[in-house]
């Protein structure tokens, strides 16, 4: 007689499974409690971080990169010029020049004119004005861009100023200063104005002469019929024979003002020549 032996009992495949995925289950929990995946206190869920800093939409989002929007850029600051110069008259001041007194005529045949004087001494500023608009003379004609002996007519040009002189003591200045009883002058002008007093200050113009010297130097390196003898001088109430003439107390605040450190210049010009 046979006996009988039932057959082993047969586990459930999914027995295995439970086991496998309950061992796992442990691993992951040891790992999410290990110190170096633990989330920061009150900081945003693992997930959340995630997508926020790959820039990957979550469910809801669309796939695109969010950019924060970019800022207000500062102003671009540039440095100021001085109004009413063309180029070319700017690209002939001198690169070292801190100082510039702008003569601007009226009108090329027009023997009025005005005066501002201008600094820079900050070159990330620019030009700046450091005087009101002075009212000027200047040649009976008016303006010429060749100036000739006896033309009546002032030099259109930029040119160094680096001296002064007159009849009278000087302000308080820095520039240099020549004192001289030669410094007189009488008669009438053009408009029967009496001239006394016209030369009590001046400074000279560097137009035909050698720079650096008293305004009395008579020698002309261009040539005596290029003229010369071009200065900044005290108005006596009408046109020159081609100097600049200011009011006397705007000579007296020009030589003040005026720094040799400086290299000072004046422009001076009709004002469509400036322009150019």
């Amino acid at each position: 007689m046979s006996v009988y032996r039932p057959s082993a009992v047969r586990r459930p495949p999914y027995a295995v499974h439970l086991g496998a995925c309950a061992a796992a289950l442990l691993l992951l929990t040891a790992c999410g409690n290990s110190s170096d995946t633990a989330a920061a206190p009150d900081g945003p869920a693992a997930g959340a971080s995630a997508t926020a800093s790959s820039g990957v939409a979550g469910p809801q989002g669309d796939g695109v990169r969010k950019r924060a929007a970019p800022g207000p850029r500062a102003p671009i600051v540039r440095p100021r010029e001085i109004p009413a110069l063309g180029p070319r008259t700017r690209a002939s001041i001198p690169a070292d020049a801190k100082q510039v007194l702008v003569v601007t005529g009226e009108d090329y045949d027009s023997s009025r004119s005005s005066a501002v004087l201008y600094s820079r001494d900050n070159p990330a500023l620019g030009w700046q004005p450091v005087t009101s608009r002075w009212p000027a003379h200047n040649a009976l004609n008016g303006w010429t861009d060749e100036h000739r002996e006896g033309d009546l007519r002032s030099p259109v040009g930029v040119y160094g100023l680096t001296y002064g002189g007159g009849l009278l003591d000087p302000p308080e200045t820095a520039f240099p200063y020549h004192q001289d009883p030669l410094f007189s002058v009488s008669g009438e002008g053009f408009e029967g104005e009496s001239l006394e007093g016209s030369f009590d200050y001046v400074v000279a113009v560097d137009y035909n002469r050698v720079p650096g010297v008293t305004p009395l130097d008579p020698e002309r390196p261009l040539g005596q019929e290029r003229g010369g003898g071009i200065w900044i001088h005290v108005d006596h109430g009408g046109p020159t024979q081609g100097c600049i003439s200011l009011p006397e107390d705007r000579m007296r605040e020009l030589l003040s003002s005026l720094d040799p450190a400086k290299k000072p210049v004046v422009v001076m010009g009709d004002a469509e020549a400036l322009e150019r």
